[in-house]
């Protein structure tokens, strides 16, 4: 994440973030999920590391777990505990084996999760970012989001192009759940 995101989010707080979030339907919802999808996305990386032993898996996973955790950070700084997910428990089990059962079959499988859920969270972010304005406490939780996004971006095209070549049905089919989990994952934390 860029030093300008992080330097700009340090004004960015709850406080902040209440002064308002009344004006932008939906927004509590919406950060919810993303703290919930940063804390699974944290497990992904740590199931990935708990199983596989495959040296670039590892020092890959190594890698965007630290950019996860920093996300995290950010997103714990928007919500009181209160206001997070009360579902976080099954979002670190469920992130934790979509990294982990794929970590266990083979590295191309790995790369195809992060592709899968990487291109779910860009356009997740990208629909957030839509409804922000540019400028005040708005504009800098747009700028956060903006930057959390480009990071995500580059774990996608990273995860591509350790894969070249075209994934088997089943591979596919797995992208096709890992990405279908996500959308129900962010309905339900949007709500609970």
């Amino acid at each position: 994440m860029t030093n300008l995101a992080s330097h700009q989010t340090a004004s960015l707080n709850t406080a902040a973030i209440a002064s308002f979030a009344g004006d932008i339907p939906g927004l509590a919802g919406d950060l919810r999920s993303d703290h919930a999808g940063e804390a699974g996305a944290v497990a992904i990386y740590i199931g990935i590391l708990a199983v596989c032993r495959d040296p670039e898996i590892r020092q890959f996973a190594t890698a965007h777990l630290a950019t996860e955790r920093e996300h995290l950070a950010h997103m714990e700084a928007l919500l009181q505990p209160a206001q997070r997910s009360l579902l976080l428990p099954i979002w670190r089990v469920a992130g934790w084996l979509t990294g982990a059962l794929p970590a266990l079959v083979s590295s191309r499988a790995v790369y195809a999760t992060i592709d899968a859920v990487e291109t779910f969270v860009d356009q997740h972010y990208e629909d957030q970012v839509r409804k922000l304005p540019s400028d005040g406490p708005g504009g800098v939780l747009r700028s956060l989001l903006v930057a959390c996004q480009a990071d995500e971006v580059h774990h996608r095209d990273e995860a591509r192009g350790a894969r070249p070549g075209s994934d088997g049905i089943l591979l596919r089919s797995w992208q096709w759940l890992v990405e279908a989990g996500s959308a129900l994952a962010v309905s339900a934390a949007r709500r609970i």
